[in-house]
């Protein structure tokens, strides 16, 4: 009979699972938590004491092993997956799982998690952010700002994916967008992207030319068309058309475009006016074009009555600052064929609803059309009555702003007080002011003016002055420079004439339909004031703070500012409107008739090399009143300059001191700050 086992004793077979036990831990590497007393503790737990009627001592005994984490963990001896346990090793149960609720739950046995992390990738960063710039340049149309908002970036090395998405974005577009992506090149060649980066970026083009055939079926003959405006712009090296057809297969698309680029634009005869001229020369729509345009589209809404093909063809106009002539014409549309109102305020209250036409032109729109309404009311006797039927239906519909009700009560209010007075008026000023451009004649004006006896319309009379001129030849804007500097001595005071550049600028916008170049055109108005002392600089910040919020006459302001700034920005403001006499003012003006600012390095560089032939110093005088009158611009001289430098070693063949000359001249063009600083 076997004697009872004592408490603290082992039998045989429980040493022999503990010698096992220890070999294994051995293994392990050594721990303040020995396995071993883990192995004894569920010996004396659970296979120790009582007889030998309990359970087997080994079936208690678990295995150890160390968790990912380094802490030991017991696994039940060849366990089969019980309650709260793993299961087997190659348990392939996918249900399987660490339970947190086991008795023997270990967080370090969880599995491991990799936690995904958006990384940044600054190149598609940059894609997106010219995306945006672009969009934003094909609505607008200001170079300076697309230049702006690309320098803010701070991606530089990256620009030629810029002048790739660029052109992609355009070819897919109508000829205005092409035209201003090829002027876009043009001006921020030199200054914000290089030449390497313009030509990476056309070759990327050429790659990708299969790819862009699939959604643009013409692909081939528009981007070779876009590299032809390059090379002619300049910004594009002839050269770079025989290095890319070494890169390309003669089987793919690219190779067609330079093949195209070549025989069919750049090898015509007067290629260089008719590449440039090819998009119709112009970012800017005439205003006759526009309203053509305007009556088109409504004319075939109202056969098809397709609202949102009409709101399509809104949109494609691009010119949202000129919507007030869609409602407007659409308004008349509606009276003249009273059939089709219901069609014509659908439209307008769609495109109001879309924000495709905002609440300002709406209204816009509604106020023009009430002040024509005498004239109207010739062609259509019931204007009046059916124009006051419209406006309630489109006040309670929701898309004309409830004051205009209210404003349109408060003027004919005032028409009979002060309105009658303010036309006569306007009739007189432009009388005198066309009276001016042909007779010349200052103090004559200003007996004139005196006899109007309305010096509180002064402003008025600077507005009519500066918008007549504008749309007339540099010889009247010259004039009205004078005139006004004239006047600033005589009879108006300085708020007279800042009022009167706050009612420019508020009415730029409309100014730009109608005159080619109008922001341009008035900053130089503005700048050429400040020279001749008629407004001081701070004024600009006036008229700049009495602006509306985001209107367009603030970029106007801040134009001037920088134009009268700059070096030398008396000598060259005071002859901007032209100021060459004898056979020089001729010449620039033939330059000017050229209308190709974009290829007057050509000019540049044909002066140099005839001075330098002739020994004919005049041609210097030539460029300096072209650079003062703004009519070759620092970046077209130092490109001219560059062109002349690069041709050196064949020009020494005709003329043999040609280094010493140009060295001469250099010096001289950054004496008088014609070329970039680093030239």
């Amino acid at each position: 009979m076997a004697s009872p086992k004592k408490e603290g004793f082992l039998t045989e077979e429980q040493r022999e699972v503990l010698k096992i036990a220890a070999q294994k831990a051995e293994v392990l590497s050594s721990s303040p938590k020995s396995p071993t007393k883990l192995v004894l503790s569920e010996i004396h737990t659970k296979g120790g004491g009582g007889g030998g009627g309990g359970r087997s001592p080994s079936s208690g005994v678990r295995h150890v092993r160390r968790s990912h984490s380094g802490k030991l963990v017991r696994v039940k001896k060849d366990g089969a997956g019980g309650k709260g346990t793993w299961g087997k090793l190659l348990d392939a149960d996918p249900d399987s799982r660490v339970d947190p609720n086991d008795p023997n739950y270990d967080s370090g046995e969880e599995p491991y998690q990799l936690v995904g992390a958006t990384l940044s990738n600054p190149i598609d960063d940059y894609k997106k952010s010219v995306a945006t710039i672009i969009e934003e340049y094909f609505s607008t149309g200001v170079v300076e700002v697309a230049a702006t908002d690309l320098g803010d970036i701070g991606s530089d090395q990256y620009h030629h994916l810029f002048v790739k998405k660029l052109v992609s974005m355009a070819m897919d577009r109508h000829d205005k967008e092409k035209e201003m992506a090829s002027v876009l090149l043009s001006s921020l060649y030199a200054d914000v992207i290089t030449s390497a980066q313009i030509s990476q970026g056309f070759l990327m083009l050429l790659e990708a030319v299969d790819d862009l055939a699939l959604d643009i079926l013409n692909a081939v003959d528009v981007l070779a068309l876009f590299i032809a405006r390059a090379v002619v712009d300049d910004i594009l090296p002839p050269a770079f058309l025989t290095k890319a057809k070494k890169t390309l297969s003669e089987s793919s698309k690219g190779l067609q475009v330079v093949q195209t680029a070549e025989k069919s634009y750049l090898s015509a005869p007067h290629h260089a006016e008719l590449v440039e001229r090819r998009w119709g020369g112009t970012t800017h729509f005439t205003v006759e074009e526009v309203k053509r345009k305007i009556s088109d589209l409504l004319r075939e809404y109202i056969e098809n009555g397709d609202t949102a093909e009409a709101c399509r063809c809104i949109r494609e106009l691009g010119v949202s600052f000129f919507h007030h002539e869609v409602v407007k014409r659409a308004l008349v549309q509606a009276m003249e064929n009273q059939t089709s109102e219901p069609l014509i305020l659908k439209l307008l209250k769609e495109a109001a609803e879309e924000l495709l036409i905002s609440p300002s032109q709406m209204t816009k729109g509604f106020s023009r059309l009430a002040e024509s309404l005498d004239d109207l009311s010739l062609d259509i006797p019931a204007a009046k009555s059916l124009f006051q039927m419209i406006v309630p239906k489109a006040i309670s519909g929701g898309w004309l702003d409830p004051s205009f009700l209210q404003s349109k009560e408060a003027e004919d209010e005032d028409r009979d007080e002060g309105y009658d007075k303010l036309r006569k008026y306007k009739e007189e000023a432009v009388t005198i002011i066309r009276e001016y451009f042909l007779s010349d004649d200052i103090p004559e004006l200003i007996r004139s003016l005196e006899d109007l006896g309305a010096p509180e319309y002064n402003p008025v009379f600077i507005k009519r002055l500066i918008t007549l001129a504008m749309d007339r030849k540099n010889r009247e804007k010259e004039m009205a420079s004078v005139l006004l500097s004239a006047l600033s001595m005589e009879i108006f005071s300085r708020d007279d004439i800042v009022d009167g550049f706050i009612m420019l600028l508020e009415s730029a916008e409309d100014a730009a339909l109608d005159i080619l170049d109008a922001s341009n055109e008035l900053a130089l108005f503005l700048a050429r004031a400040v020279i001749d002392d008629v407004l001081a600089p701070l004024n600009l910040e006036e008229i700049n703070s009495k602006l509306p919020r985001n209107c367009s006459g603030s970029k106007t302001v801040h134009m001037a500012r920088s134009l009268a700034s700059a070096r030398h920005a008396g000598e060259r403001l005071l002859r901007c409107w032209g100021g060459g006499t004898g056979d020089v003012g001729e010449a620039c003006q033939c330059i000017r008739d050229l209308g190709m600012p974009f290829f007057n390095h050509e000019v540049v560089k044909k002066a140099l090399v005839m001075a330098m032939e002739k020994k004919n110093e005049r041609l210097l005088g030539l460029l300096q009143v072209c650079f003062d009158e703004w009519l070759i611009t620092m970046n077209q001289m130092t490109k001219g300059f560059s062109r002349v430098r690069d041709g050196l070693d064949d020009l020494a063949l005709d003329i043999p001191n040609v280094e010493e000359k140009f060295q001469q001249y250099m010096e001289h063009a950054r004496k008088h700050g014609w070329l970039l600083a680093s030239f």
